[in-house]
């Protein structure tokens, strides 16, 4: 492994050093200019200018001036982009020695038709061009909602919700389009350094303010990202810095009322150089997280949570047209729940108790050619994981156990835009990656030891034809997974067509695999009728594959002042050789068992809604649902139990849910949000325990899980802002009613919202 990791870190400081311009002379070629609203003419501050297709640019300053030095001679292209404004674009030309005033009035729109992303074709594009639809969640909606951490923050768009998985240790998922967890592929500023380790926690693990946005692409994946993309991706893209600023921010959450507290605070500043050449953002953030008994039987529904996080993101420009990148990470957690906290987990009667350690990061170059027509970049990227464990009942002093996880990822891609291939402009992409994992899992006191090493090397090439109105897709890649015996091919197909700027209607098809490893919920031991349940692989285990169609319009229109959008969208995923799970004989150590195997087979089908409106400057609202069917092909057994019948059904996948956000803002300082989201009623596993005398597949109750945040903005002084806040979470109280109680509970029998009515206050301070 040594030889591989060294060769990526060799090639990547190779083209690091050619990419490297040696100094030159200053051209001494300058632009500077204002910022204004075209209708009242107010001077906007920190909206963001680049100049296309370089590595150049910057932010307005507080008075909403800006000024770029040493620019590219020749023909040059600025943008500039503002929250809540319509992006605008400019040209100029410059010579040597010459300065240029360029101002620009830029429109306000609620809606932004201009998003810039990443993740349907690995390429930065406007978001109404790209190939696939994307999603995507800024920064502001975190705020919105309250969300501390990435999982709090995913269920507000469409067709994705995020789940509670384990009354113990809050293990949580996130579902695409009705497919569970390990069928959606996480990635971090595009790298896939997401583990089956990190993904029983990692959602809880990503704080919030190292989050500039997230893109999510439903659908397949696999053709871009390799395996277990199935359902989609969810591509965190981490701060990156833009101008000098810092925040600083503290909440203070009572869960349900109680005397359980939750305290967070986070720290972001950002620092860029004078002539734009380098930026550093540093983020951090300490969370305490009380433990939370609902039902008073001494053993939490919501666990316990200590974690610390820190972690930067740097860029360096090497030139006109290039420039380095990196990223690091670094993640502390303490989590437990059960009872009798305070003691060792061995003394308890029922503990679940998780340690991280995560050191994580990147380095990547990226350089063009000044036309943009060629464009090369090549990363690393790596994660460790070193987790201490106890997952045990009835005072086991054989339930600690260790893991330690090393994932490498590294990959070359390039792009080149042909003026006419054939019959019509294109762009033809070519990459090829590499991911390691490294996994090995201890129980010490029963001498279980899972070793598991995965090698993928793939190669992916696709061409989009494209103009403005209509583009054509097709690609594909090639995996070489280490426990598969043969290579596996991932296709895609994509069509675009946009008779307008304001209608985008797309078709896609893509395939995709899951490739028989073992999965995040496999590195969780549930504890159920107080004894230990773990997952084993069949020997027989072979790839899950997919194939995804959909469908989708993306329609945009103005009712007199108000701004509008409405987008539909159709999916129908087929999986063959699907991945289920059977009961086996105990095993020597008295725990329960449960085997992996290819089950029939399923169907995945249905269709979301998504309506945007800005009604006025103070008023937004935002509201999508999904409607579905996730069925198995035949009848699949989940328990023992032969009196227990099969379900076609899959569980956990309600067939209606949807979330909504609304904005006010009726005086220039105050901003009162709501969001909510609403789950409709599902199939659910309740083993036999304290609960029920039999396993039963239980249909839970219809959930709406709506918060509350009012804001005022007070300036301190010249550019210092305090922002004081407060609000509710669970308005309305929609919990769980029949919690299992006691040591010998379903921990995995847990739905619902993940807390009850929580009361909320923090205070901001923005420089």
């Amino acid at each position: 492994m040594k030889k591989y990791i060294l060769l990526a870190l060799f090639m990547c400081r190779c083209v690091l050093v050619l990419g490297v311009e040696p100094p030159k002379k200053s051209t001494d070629a300058n632009i500077f200019g204002h910022v204004v609203d075209r209708d009242t003419h107010e001077h906007i501050p920190y909206a963001t200018i680049a100049v296309t297709g370089t590595a150049f640019g910057t932010t307005t300053d507080a008075s909403g001036h800006y000024f770029l030095k040493n620019l590219p001679e020749g023909a040059l292209t600025l943008e500039v982009r503002a929250l809540g404004y319509a992006s605008q674009t400019q040209q100029v030309t410059l010579r040597r020695g010459q300065t240029a005033e360029l101002n620009f009035e830029v429109v306000q729109s609620g809606i932004s038709m201009d998003e810039v992303v990443v993740s349907a074709s690995r390429s930065a594009r406007l978001r109404r061009e790209a190939p696939a639809l994307v999603s995507v969640l800024d920064a502001g909606l975190f705020e919105k909602t309250n969300a501390s951490c990435l999982a709090q923050g995913l269920s507000f768009q469409p067709g994705v919700r995020v789940e509670d998985d384990c009354q113990n240790c809050g293990f949580t998922q996130v579902r695409i389009n009705g497919l569970d967890g390990h069928y959606s592929q996480i990635l971090v500023d595009s790298h896939p350094v997401f583990s089956a380790l990190t993904g029983v926690y990692g959602l809880e693990q990503i704080p919030a303010n190292m989050i500039e946005r997230v893109e999510v692409l439903r659908g397949g994946g696999s053709a871009l990202f390799g395996s277990s993309a199935i359902g989609g991706t969810i591509n965190v893209i981490t701060k990156e810095p833009s101008r000098n600023s810092a925040q600083m921010s503290h909440t203070l959450t009572s869960i349900g009322g109680s005397n359980s507290y939750d305290n967070n605070t986070m720290l972001n500043a950002s620092l860029v150089t004078e002539s734009g050449r380098a930026g550093l953002c540093v983020f951090g953030q300490s969370r305490h997280r009380s433990g939370y008994d609902h039902d008073g039987d001494g053993f939490t529904e919501v666990p316990v949570i200590n974690s610390q996080s820190v972690g930067m993101r740097s860029f360096f420009r090497t030139g006109a047209y290039s420039r380095i990148t990196a990223q690091y990470h670094h993640i502390n957690e303490f989590r437990r729940g059960g009872d009798m906290l305070d003691r060792p987990p061995h003394e308890a009667q029922v503990a679940e108790q998780i340690d991280h350690s995560i050191d994580g990061g990147s380095l990547s170059f990226d350089i063009s050619s000044p036309d943009r027509r060629n464009r090369f970049n090549t990363y690393v990227s790596f994660q460790n994981t070193a987790r201490k464990s106890y997952y045990g009942s009835k005072q086991d002093p054989d339930a600690y156990g260790t893991t330690h996880d090393l994932t490498v990822a590294a990959g070359m891609q390039y792009i080149h835009e042909f003026r006419k291939l054939l019959f019509m402009p294109s762009e033809l992409t070519f990459g090829t990656e590499y991911s390691y994992d490294d996994l090995g899992d201890r129980s010490v006191g029963y001498d279980i030891h899972t070793d598991q090493t995965v090698h993928i090397v793939g190669a992916y090439l696709q061409n989009e034809w494209k103009t403005r109105k209509w583009s054509l897709l097709v690609g594909g890649r090639l995996d070489k997974h280490n426990l598969v015996d043969h290579v596996i091919f991932s296709p895609r197909v994509n069509v675009r067509f946009n008779p307008s700027e304001a209608v985008n209607l797309r078709v896609s098809y893509a395939g995709g695999y899951r490739a028989p490893q073992a999965f995040d919920e496999d590195m969780h031991i549930a504890i159920v009728g107080g004894e230990r349940v773990r997952i084993q692989l069949a020997d027989d285990l072979k790839e899950e594959r997919s194939h995804s169609v959909s469908l989708s319009a993306d329609l945009y229109h103005t009712f007199g002042k108000v701004q509008t959008n409405l987008l539909v969208e159709g999916f129908y995923t087929i999986l063959d050789d699907v991945f289920a799970l059977r009961d086996m004989d105990d095993a020597a150590d008295g725990g329960k068992v449960k085997e992996r195997y290819n089950g029939s087979g399923a169907t995945v089908r249905g269709f979301n809604v998504e309506g945007r409106a800005a009604f006025t400057r103070w008023f937004e609202l935002q509201a999508g649902v999904t409607l579905q069917q996730s069925r198995y092909r035949e009848p699949e057994y989940w328990s023992e139990d032969a009196e227990v019948p099969p379900v076609r059904r899959m569980f956990r996948t309600p067939d209606a849910y949807g979330y909504f956000t609304a904005s006010f803002k009726p005086v220039r300082n105050f901003t009162a949000d709501l969001s909510g989201t609403c789950t409709g009623s599902m199939l659910v596993q309740h083993m036999a325990g304290s609960g029920v005398g039999q396993d039963v597949a239980v249909s839970t109750p219809s959930f709406f899980d709506m918060n509350i945040r009012l804001s005022y903005d007070v300036r301190i002084y010249k550019e210092i802002t305090m922002q004081l806040y407060g609000g509710v979470q669970n308005l309305f109280n929609a919990y769980q009613k029949d919690f299992d109680k006691g040591v010998d509970r379903d921990s995995g029998y847990i739905y619902g919202p993940s807390l009850p009515r929580s009361w909320f206050v923090g205070a901001k301070f923005s420089f």
